[in-house]
This record gives structure tokens, sequence and C-alpha cells, in this order.
């Protein structure tokens, strides 16, 4: 068990049976009152993300999840289908928890599972993915008063932010945490 001391951003804890993993946290104490803690979760099996207060007697349970590497392979509607690379058993993860993940995910990218009780139920994407430029409007030689940049279409779909010199065709690396141009591959 977990007291209000321990729980961190990054940390996986269980909240009512199921597993939530932090995303922000902050401590606070007000006069004699005794210290909260106040948190962002996201829950790793629905997607949703809810905000909660913990008090300062309060014990949370630490999820334990395990990791695996896995491959994507396609999707089906709104069905996102992997195969795990030890035991090559396929499974699927619904859209709606893979959030904006679905915007970096070509036939082949390596991912890591989350796995809570054997299942999975989360991935994790590598922080850098290499994704190719499939629209992008033609860069105007000494057009820099805007800062040099464009907006361009990635094979996924996802539309980003680029220097003037990237066109269609060329592969980018994207991070994949805050969605922003990184390099040319």
């Amino acid at each position: 068990m977990l007291d209000i001391n321990n729980i961190k951003s990054g940390k996986n804890i269980i909240l009512n049976g199921e597993p939530y993993a932090v995303l922000y946290h902050e401590h606070s104490k007000t006069g004699r009152a005794s210290a909260v803690l106040r948190t962002k979760i996201k829950n790793l099996i629905t997607g949703a993300v809810l905000e909660k207060t913990f008090q300062g007697s309060d014990k949370i349970g630490e999820a334990e999840i395990s990791k695996s590497k896995a491959q994507y392979l396609y999707n089906e509607k709104s069905d996102f289908h992997f195969m795990d690379s030890d035991t090559y058993d396929q499974f699927s993860l619904p859209q709606n928890i893979l959030d904006s993940a679905v915007n970096y995910l070509i036939e082949g990218t390596e991912i890591t599972v989350l796995n809570f009780n054997g299942s999975p139920v989360n991935i994790e994407l590598p922080i850098k993915i290499k994704l190719k430029v499939t629209e992008a409007p033609p860069g105007l030689k000494g057009d820099t008063a805007s800062g040099g940049d464009k907006s361009v279409t990635l094979e996924t779909g996802l539309r980003i932010t680029v220097p003037l010199f990237i066109k269609e065709g060329d592969e980018v690396i994207v991070n994949t945490e805050k969605g922003d141009y990184v390099s040319r591959a």
C-alpha cells in the first residue's frame, strides 16, 4: 500500500479495482488541516481521465503493471490489432483506449504493451517515431516572414508543423509525447 507521499506522476495505482496511471500530482497543506494530494489520473482500461483528491491518511494500492513488446498489425473499424513479440499471440484494443496514440501507428510499429492481471490494457509508444509526409504545400524561397514553418499531413493523417524545406515524400521524426516535429529522417 502507498501513502500519499509515495504517489507521484508516472506511478500506477489501483482505485475501485481498476488500474490508473498518475498523470499529475500536487501536494498541498493549508493551516491546521491535514495534507491533501490533488491528482489527475487516467484509467488504463477505459482511457477516462479524472481528478481525484486524496486525504493525508489514505492508503492506495499499487497496480502491478507488467510490460511486454508487441508490433502493430492493422486496424479494423475502431479496433487496433497487435501481435506479442514473444508469444506471437494477437490481441486488439479499441481506439477510445489508445486515444492519440493512433496518430502514430503504422504497420510494423514496435510498441510496449501494458498488461494488468495478464491482459493487455494499453500501450506505450516510443518517444520518437519516423513517419512519411503525404501532403505538403511547396515551401516558397525567401518566405520566412512567418518563421519558416508550414503545416503538412503525415501518412497516419496527423497534421504537424515542419520547417519549409520538408517536402512531400520526405520522412520525418516526430515526438509522440508532444506531437512535434523533431528532425528529417
